[in-house]
């Protein structure tokens, strides 16, 4: 299947199924139900969830199985989001070309919000509707619990926040979006291969690497749309991370030399799929498009 109409399948089913969910929560708390509907499901291209999709079913597993997985990593990519734009972090108005939820709702029902979507996410996760085995449950939480946390996306937002107006080697800023950017790709890929309950150790690593590769372009190239971006295009403020004097990748290479190092990742991980005996197609689909889209 092409990328495209694959990714057009993996929206339409996420979204229904994510809205689904909310919905059948109570109304005791509405303002909060609302701003976790609005923070969740405004736009967005579902990258997460459809590299669960698209490596679970490579191995086998089930839409039906992998809608749980593929929920509960964008519940934490949403809330992170959210927690994200707030003035104690970027202080960001605009989110995929609408207000952010703080600016919507106000602070205290966006934290309120972000926090609801992180609690959602393993309550959709250990759900006894998935058809999951406990085993693959347990591997699940362990895998999103530790990209999500300190050792991975939260870890690398602190990082993020600490090199504002500091000029930090590339190394350093490697390691910082392995973690802040990089972390939720790699569990995306390894929750979809877990999820399908048949894949070996060796496997995973491949996979892993794969991910690693991709997240990196995946950043790269959201560094580079921060100088060359189109604002009404990208639904968020070009120039953002300038005005924040972060370093990037396009601050620490300049804009050409970040372009060939996304297009080598790329290339990367690529190479690292054609080790496997099965369709990964999509997955090589994906890692090109990191490196071809406008926002």
């Amino acid at each position: 299947m092409e990328l495209k109409e694959f990714a057009q399948t993996v929206s339409e089913r996420i979204n229904a199924f994510m809205k689904n969910y909310i919905d059948n929560f109570d109304d005791a708390a509405p303002d909060l139900k609302e701003a976790m509907s609005y923070g969740l499901l405004l736009g967005g291209k579902r990258a997460r969830p459809l590299l669960v999709y698209a490596t679970g079913l490579a191995l086998g597993s089930s839409f039906e199985k992998l809608d749980y997985p593929a929920a509960a990593i964008e519940c934490i990519h949403a809330y992170s989001l959210i927690h994200d734009d707030m003035p104690e972090m970027d202080n960001d108005k605009l989110r995929r070309g609408h207000e952010t939820v703080h600016v919507k709702f106000s602070q205290a029902i966006a934290l309120l919000a972000g926090d609801s979507l992180q609690t959602m996410a393993f309550e959709v996760l250990s759900d006894s509707k998935s058809g999951l085995s406990d085993k693959a449950v347990a591997n699940l939480v362990k895998i999103l619990s530790s990209k999500a946390g300190y050792t991975g996306m939260c870890g690398g937002q602190a990082m993020d926040l600490d090199s504002e107006g500091k000029k930090i080697p590339l190394e350093k800023l490697r390691l910082l979006h392995s973690k802040k950017t990089g972390a939720l790709i790699r569990a995306a890929v390894l929750m979809g291969a877990v999820a399908s309950e048949n894949v070996t150790e060796s496997v995973l690593l491949i996979l892993d690497e794969y991910a690693k590769y991709t997240g990196l372009a995946f950043q790269i190239w959201d560094d580079i749309l921060d100088v060359i971006g189109d604002t009404s295009v990208m639904g968020k403020t070009q120039g953002s991370d300038i005005s924040l004097d972060k370093s990037t990748y396009v601050s620490l290479l300049g804009l050409d030399n970040a372009k060939k190092l996304a297009y080598e990742c790329v290339e990367n991980a690529v190479n690292e799929l054609k080790k496997l005996d099965i369709d990964t197609s999509v997955l090589a689909q994906f890692a090109r498009f990191t490196i071809s889209r406008d926002h």
